[in-house]
């Protein structure tokens, strides 16, 4: 069993070892060229593989990417237009995925954060009515949500039937929020929006401390949907947290404007907007409806977008997408996550990507839908689907590799 201690010492053995796997002086034939290529998307992915299975392996994925980006810069290879042109997908793909890992850019896009959150203010603001001191107040404890709803109804009672809003407390079964990673209760308000006047759809959540927490949960983020031209969706994104002060009003400010960071925001939000699937038990009966309402609508943002502040085709194809995964009992189409996680659907499952939220979707038997896998056929698939995408067999390569090596077949 490995000690705190050895963690350190083996971390950085690991890192040694692949940097070795890679390391060479610039590489000047073709030949050599080719097989550097190969070498370092061997270990890239195998670092990933790792990364994706536990969180403490990212730090040597993070060195391997980055040595890979190095050489490629000291080298000059991305000027060499023989080399980019037997491997645009490679060189491109290292481009991308560094872009978080520079200190201003860490939602992953291809513009600082700064710039992201200035062009973007329109679409993710907080409308100003779920900003008065009682809402947020109310909100604030699990005990007096019923008094955050009772506010929301009213509101409702003065809106247009097309400008109802729709609103409901549920149990997450992915993620915590950024402040608190075991703050699983939240209250979800999706704001209809307007397509024909450019108004986003706005799905505002707030985290919901948990019943008599002394602690309250400071998260509140904001996901703003826009129809955009050929039945796509552009999708944006804003963390704020609230601040808490005795005997004053909260107030709310963003994550980014606190200086307390942000996270890479397609890692999780590969669809744009994520459906809502409770924790069973945790939605009462008179809100069960509500949430097939709001699952509804997701359903309307295909061909997710990002105002072209990435563009998530040059992470390549994902979960599913090789072969057609088949399962003795159940039928091809249930199981084939290409057909609807695709660029002209859904958006590809691809790294990188969160663990947590795609096991709990595949074995926690959501996905593929309406495939009514058991619980053994669900983690087999799951199993599969992971190996599958993220194979570096020589004979077999997987997903990944077979698109960064231009490999036609399987």
């Amino acid at each position: 069993m490995i000690n705190s201690r050895q963690i350190i010492p083996l971390t950085l053995f690991l890192i040694t070892i692949a940097h070795a796997a890679i390391a060479s002086p610039c590489a000047k034939t073709q030949t050599e060229q080719d097989a550097w290529v190969h070498r370092s998307v061997d270990v890239l992915i195998a670092k990933a593989h790792a990364a994706y299975e536990e969180e403490s392996a990212e730090r040597v994925y993070l060195k391997v990417l980055a040595h890979i980006a190095g050489t490629l810069k000291q080298c000059k290879l991305t000027d060499d237009l023989s080399f980019t042109s037997r491997y645009p997908e490679f060189v491109e793909y290292i481009r991308v995925l560094s872009l978080d890992q520079k200190p201003d850019h860490q939602l992953g896009f291809e513009v600082s954060d700064r710039v992201y959150f200035q062009q973007t203010r329109q679409f993710v603001s907080i409308p100003d009515f779920l900003l008065k001191p009682e809402l947020l107040e109310a909100v604030r404890h699990f005990e007096t949500l019923g008094k955050a709803k009772e506010i929301l109804r009213e509101l409702n009672s003065n809106r247009a039937k097309d400008e109802q809003l729709l609103f409901f407390s549920f149990e997450s079964r992915h993620l915590g929020t950024p402040d608190n990673d075991d703050s699983y209760k939240r209250l979800l308000i999706v704001v209809p929006g307007n397509p024909a006047q450019n108004i986003p759809e706005k799905w505002v959540q707030f985290g919901i401390a948990d019943p008599h927490a002394r602690v309250p949960v400071r998260n509140m983020s904001v996901v703003a949907v826009v129809h955009g031209p050929d039945n796509t969706s552009n999708t944006y994104f804003k963390d704020y947290f609230r601040t808490y002060r005795s005997n004053r009003p909260v107030t709310v400010t963003g994550r980014w404007e606190l200086g307390e960071g942000d996270d890479n925001c397609i890692k999780c939000h590969k669809s744009g907007v994520l459906p809502i699937f409770p924790v069973d038990g945790s939605v009462s009966e008179d809100e069960k409806a509500i949430v097939n309402l709001v699952n509804k609508r997701f359903l309307n943002y295909v061909a997710p977008r990002f105002g072209g502040y990435i563009d998530p085709s040059k992470f390549g194809p994902g979960l599913g997408s090789a072969h057609t995964i088949l399962n003795q009992s159940r039928t091809a189409s249930n199981t084939n996550c290409s057909s609807c996680h695709q660029p002209s659907g859904l958006g590809s499952l691809n790294w990188p990507m969160d663990s947590v939220l795609i096991s709990s979707f595949v074995e926690g038997g959501q996905m593929p839908l309406g495939s009514h896998l058991k619980a053994l056929e669900s983690t087999q698939l799951y199993e599969q689907l992971i190996n599958d995408y993220f194979s570096i067999d020589p004979k077999q390569p997987g997903i990944l590799k077979g698109w960064l090596l231009h490999y036609s077949g399987r």
